[in-house]
């Protein structure tokens, strides 16, 4: 499969992405109201530290994948999907002070991490606070369908996240562990956004599944399209602490494609990085990667991985979700395109 990405400087693709999200301004808008009123219920001590991760920068891609897996049109989002849009943005957030903390990030959408700004020890325990918090909403509604879900997903996540950290500064790593890892601590809160999204939104059982796997594999490119990023991203774009996974030994796929690239004596250098017994060489490894075509070969796995997205929702191209499902598809195309271009890439 050859990679044809949308060239960035053809700017539908981003285009399209903010049309989308322009649709959605009164449903993030209605999120942002209930998130901030959540903040009542957080003790007067850690209002604050919960205040400053539940902020308004971020992406908000889970959220939109509840919208728009159960979107009805331009019309007032259903307090449902509101509601369980702020399970799943927490249960996001949990994980995103806890994954800052184990890879000493310092900067965290353009500032500093949480971990930074209260030490770890507190950091690790307000990720805990927001989890625990994310599952008390679940629990609000009249069955128990959603909290039986998301605290399953939770799991898994946690699941992903303990696995890749047993694993860190360690190359006894296969591609199936890595998938099998990020399948867990990305994919499934990807999945599980589309899978209430269509259900809450009153689609049929047949799309609830077939967004459930949109949800997974775009989830999977996503995963690698960050871990692409690690290495060709500039940090004043993507907004956080970048160069982390090879200091911190975690092996993705970036990095396995240049071990399975590399002759036997360097790739022995890289291992000892990975190890810990070398200081990483960023740029060295870095300009291997440019000269081993390591990007293609990732890039390759991220639009194989949109292709399966795209496949799954084929059947049901007349519902109003889809072609805004789609187009996020054609969103990450394009990130992955600007990537391309950084220098030297």
């Amino acid at each position: 499969m050859s990679v044809t990405p949308t060239q960035p400087s053809d700017r539908s693709s981003a285009q399209d992405f903010t049309a989308v999200f322009a649709r959605l301004k009164p449903h993030m808008g209605a999120l942002d109201i209930f998130l901030r009123k959540q903040l009542a219920s957080f003790e007067p001590e850690i209002r604050d530290m919960a205040d400053y991760c539940i902020d308004t920068s971020g992406k908000r891609i889970r959220p939109a994948l509840v919208f728009l897996s159960g979107w009805q049109g331009d019309v007032d989002p259903l307090p449902d999907l509101v509601r369980v849009a702020a399970v799943v943005e927490l249960v996001h957030l949990a994980t995103l002070v806890h994954d800052d903390i184990m890879d000493e990030a310092d900067i965290r959408r353009s500032r500093q991490t949480a971990s930074r700004q209260y030490g770890p020890e507190a950091a690790v325990l307000l990720g805990d606070a927001l989890f625990a918090h994310a599952l008390h909403l679940a629990a609000q509604f009249p069955t128990t369908e959603v909290c039986l879900a998301v605290s399953d997903s939770t799991r898994k996540v946690c699941a992903g996240e303990i696995v890749q950290t047993l694993r860190r500064g360690t190359t006894n790593i296969t591609r199936e562990d890595y998938f099998r890892v990020i399948d867990l601590k990305t994919a499934e809160l990807f999945r599980i956004s589309c899978f209430l999204g269509s259900r809450l939104g009153g689609f049929s059982p047949a799309f609830v599944e077939d967004a459930s796997r949109f949800g997974r594999h775009l989830g999977i490119a996503y995963q690698i399209y960050d871990d692409l990023a690690d290495f060709f991203g500039k940090e004043k774009a993507i907004g956080k602490t970048l160069g982390t996974d090879l200091i911190s030994g975690k092996v993705t796929l970036p990095l396995l494609a240049l071990m399975d690239r590399l002759p036997a004596e360097e790739r022995a250098g890289l291992v000892e990085e990975i190890l810990g017994r070398r200081a990483p060489d960023m740029s060295k490894r870095l300009g291997q990667m440019h000269e081993t075509g390591v990007f293609a070969a990732v890039a390759e796995e991220v639009q194989a991985e949109l292709a399966q997205a795209e496949s799954a929702l084929a059947a049901h191209a007349g519902l109003a979700p889809v072609p805004l499902l789609m187009r996020l598809c054609d969103t990450l195309r394009y990130q992955v395109a600007a990537l391309r271009t950084a220098p030297g890439v």
